[in-house]
């Protein structure tokens, strides 16, 4: 399944988007995913818990992936 994700800003981190997303209960749960490489960020494992995700972008969990849009761009 893919789901649309608005960053607002310039950026989201990694365990914030997973969290935020409903990908994850818990920051905890988000962090122990991340460095077991449990998540794909444009196709590439990313072990970097907090790193910088920009609207284009597209991360994997299992069978949801999450495409990040800019503020007021879903739907377009």
């Amino acid at each position: 399944m893919t789901m649309q994700f608005e960053v607002r800003g310039e950026y989201i981190q990694l365990d914030q988007l997973l969290k935020a997303s409903g990908l994850v209960g818990s920051g905890g749960e988000a962090h122990a995913l991340v460095e077991q490489g449990g998540v794909a960020v444009d196709g590439v494992c990313e072990t970097r818990k907090r790193a910088k995700l920009r609207p284009g972008q597209r991360v994997r969990l299992g069978d949801e992936e999450v495409v990040l849009v800019a503020a007021g761009a879903q739907g377009r």
